[in-house]
């Protein structure tokens, strides 16, 4: 039986390292299961919402990353951008990762050695007037790149478990294949604040690059939060 609840909770053993992630923009774009079930790892289950699977693009900004043993004075900050779709395994929903882009060489470097996470490095800037963020990836030795511009909109309640916005914002695990096996992580954070978001110039191309035909399109839904404080927990075989 799936569990929404159980992966919110945090994990009693130790935290290995901290994130503050800020500024996030949430864009969805349906898609169908045959596409994603050819792209993710047949030892994971896509993830629906009343029979419907997305994929969605998260651009956002990176601050006080650093392992539990290094000094906050000497944490990194930069930007990010992930390309990602829902999954579960073993009744646990999750993340798969098909792309992540970050402004950081050593994080990708870090990222790729450590974690087994498809990260690629990045030109990236983020730019606001007002409540308008101007946000741009352009991926290294590639024409794969996102561009959007956004304005940010009216504060959400707070979601619950059998919501769209929970279903799409409150993911806790991450799965990934390394050396040819399976692996989960998790984070804990408390519950993102959450408020609208109007999409108003978007340029992507990130989803080509991933397999997916929908980046033509306007996304059918867009939600922002200014940010959550994040403990982040070891990967763990499964």
């Amino acid at each position: 039986m799936l569990d929404r609840i159980a992966p919110t909770k945090r994990p009693s053993e130790k935290i290995r390292g901290y994130q503050k992630w800020r500024s996030l923009l949430f864009l969805h774009w349906p898609v169908p299961i045959e596409t994603l079930r050819k792209l993710v790892p047949g030892t994971l289950k896509i993830d629906t919402y009343d029979g419907v699977a997305y994929v969605g693009v998260v651009p956002f900004s990176m601050l006080g990353v650093r392992p539990r043993w290094w000094p906050a004075s000497w944490a990194f900050d930069f930007l990010e951008t992930n390309v990602r779709t829902y999954v579960i395994r073993d009744g646990k929903p999750g993340v798969y990762f098909f792309s992540l882009d970050a402004a950081n060489g050593l994080a990708v470097w870090a990222a790729k050695q450590f974690w087994g996470l498809p990260y690629y490095h990045a030109k990236m800037s983020l730019t606001t007037s007002g409540n308008e963020v101007h946000y741009q990836t352009t991926r290294y030795g590639s024409d794969a790149k996102h561009h959007v511009r956004y304005r940010i909109g009216a504060s959400l309640e707070p979601s619950h478990p059998d919501s769209l916005g929970f279903f799409f914002l409150e993911r806790y695990l991450l799965f990934v294949e390394l050396h040819g096996k399976l692996f989960s992580g998790q984070v804990h954070h408390s519950p993102y604040p959450a408020q609208t978001a109007e999409v108003l110039e978007l340029e992507d191309s990130m989803l080509a690059a991933a397999g997916f035909e929908c980046s033509s399109g306007a996304p059918q839904f867009a939600h922002y939060s200014p940010g959550v404080d994040v403990e982040i927990y070891n990967l763990r075989p499964i």
